[in-house]
């Protein structure tokens, strides 16, 4: 399989049309190889816009999501980035090289080892990998420039929004199982936060999300 061909189409026909436009994120989505993280069985579609099980009830966000993400994030050189949900690696890679490190925290061990794996064959050096439940936060490298939840929550947790700096942005999708806005909050101030609605789409719900008769922000 041509996979240069299959990426370059991948980004054209997919991505682009969905008015992910920023140059620098597009260059990333071409340069990280989205096949060396998938299962080998999935190889072929890699470069598709198949939804790809990832075992365990985990599944890769299609490639057009995470090509929106990227772009409503605006990753900077400086960045310290927390990932909620590690999933196989691939979306740390890509937050990765636009940042200056990443810690991605998966609550799934099988999980955790597919990523670590994956992220050391193909050579990231800045992304940390840990186990655990980071989904009201991960204070032990606190505050952070950036956090993504790479799943559906019923509502923001004030915890995870309290762990963001001042100018720090946390991009998640908020809402139910069929019915998602991708939210991205934007830490104004000490205990200020401005949020933006960017667009609709549905993705699996992160495990132990929170309720939503819990206290949201």
């Amino acid at each position: 399989m041509n996979f240069e061909q299959a990426r370059f189409n991948m980004v054209e026909q997919q991505i682009r049309p969905w008015e992910v436009l920023d140059f620098g994120v597009l260059d990333v989505l071409m340069s990280v190889r989205r096949e060396e993280f998938v299962p080998e069985a999935y190889k072929g579609v890699a470069l598709s816009e198949a939804e790809i099980p990832l075992g365990h009830g985990s599944t890769m966000l299609i490639p057009v999501i995470e090509g929106k993400i990227l772009q409503a994030v605006q990753v900077k050189a400086s960045d310290k980035v927390l990932e909620v949900g590690a999933g196989s690696g691939y979306f740390a890679a890509l937050l990765a090289a636009k940042a200056d490190w990443v810690r991605t925290v998966e609550i799934d061990p099988v999980l955790v080892n597919m990523a670590h794996d994956n992220l050391k064959r193909y050579g990231v050096e800045n992304v940390i990998v840990e186990e655990g439940d980071a989904i009201r936060g991960w204070p032990s490298n606190a505050p952070y420039d950036l956090i993504v939840v790479s799943g559906g929550v019923p509502f923001i947790p004030e915890t995870l929004l309290q762990q963001l700096k001042v100018g720090g942005r946390l991009f998640a999708f908020v809402g139910e199982q069929h019915l998602m806005t991708a939210q991205l909050a934007t830490c104004v101030a000490e205990g200020k936060y401005s949020t933006e609605s960017l667009f609709e789409n549905a993705v699996p719900m992160m495990r132990n999300a929170p309720h939503k008769n819990a206290f949201s922000f």
